[in-house]
């Protein structure tokens, strides 16, 4: 009896626990599940929206508000240190000024002297190959100046053309020499007598018989003189009172004076060598005469 006992209630119990887990099994089964892909798609939502918050975003305004901001901090550098330059020549001493004074000398000297030594270098590149060129025109340009002045080479020029008509043979070798030293006064630069006699500064006047005579030639009357040079200042010279004009009227002559755009001259000097005068020595630095 009692083995039958224990065996029952030992059924009951195993039909009791087999009972209570069937129910728990058909209550979870009976709990509302959520799909997997739902669950899914809501946690790939989370995490995108996680990752734009913290995602950059630039936009154009953002963009030129950089530009603007970095223009404005150049400047602004740029400005500081200008301002850190005028501080420090404001802030400076009197001696530090000096200094900073004689620097900028001393560094102009400098560029002078290399400006200087490259003109140099340029000047005697340029005339290091027309030296002998130069040498031999400045040559031809001197010797034809002293052609003229000394009366060896024709020469050609605006100037007047003075004739001294004289019936009276009043006039004589004295006032002709004067007409000649008036006309060099008035800037005559070639002069000529009758289209015969070149005058020149070693040329001397004589009275002749029927005329005068000029470096040992007898030139009769009229005397007509060519002077090359300034044509206003020549005529004028020739016409103030007192002057040319007025004396070989004085003794019964008449004078014309013409005014001419081209004056030839074409009679030439002699030069002789000269007897006794011969070029002087250079003189020594500390000699005295």
């Amino acid at each position: 009896m009692t083995d039958v006992t224990m065996a029952e209630k030992s059924e009951k119990l195993e039909a009791a626990r087999r009972e209570q887990a069937r129910s728990r099994e058909e209550s979870v089964a009976t709990e509302p599940r959520p799909p997997k892909a739902a669950g899914a798609k809501q946690r790939n939502i989370a995490w995108r929206r996680l990752g734009g918050a913290f995602r950059p975003y630039v936009s154009r305004a953002q963009i030129a508000g950089a530009t603007l901001l970095a223009v404005l901090g150049f400047a602004a550098t740029i400005q500081v240190q200008a301002l850190r330059t005028t501080d420090e020549f404001s802030t400076a001493d009197q001696s530090q000024l000096v200094q900073i004074l004689d620097g900028l000398q001393q560094r102009t000297r400098r560029l002078e002297s290399d400006i200087s030594e490259l003109q140099q270098a340029k000047s005697d590149l340029v005339s290091g190959a027309d030296r002998s060129r130069t040498a031999v025109e400045q040559a031809q340009a001197r010797a034809q100046t002293l052609g003229i002045l000394a009366g060896t080479l024709p020469a050609t020029g605006p100037g007047i053309r003075l004739t001294i008509s004289d019936n009276q043979a009043a006039v004589d070798a004295s006032l002709v020499l004067n007409t000649v030293e008036e006309l060099r006064d008035a800037g005559a630069e070639s002069i000529e007598v009758n289209d015969r006699v070149r005058v020149v500064a070693a040329s001397y006047f004589l009275n002749g018989q029927g005329g005068i005579i000029i470096d040992n030639k007898l030139i009769p009357p009229p005397y007509t003189i060519d002077a090359i040079g300034d044509t206003r200042t020549l005529a004028t010279a020739m016409r103030i009172p007192g002057g040319v004009v007025d004396e070989v009227s004085q003794k019964g002559g008449l004078v014309t004076v013409l005014e001419r755009q081209t004056v030839q001259i074409n009679s030439l000097h002699n030069v002789t060598s000269p007897r006794y005068a011969r070029p002087a020595p250079e003189k020594t630095s500390g000699a005295t005469k």
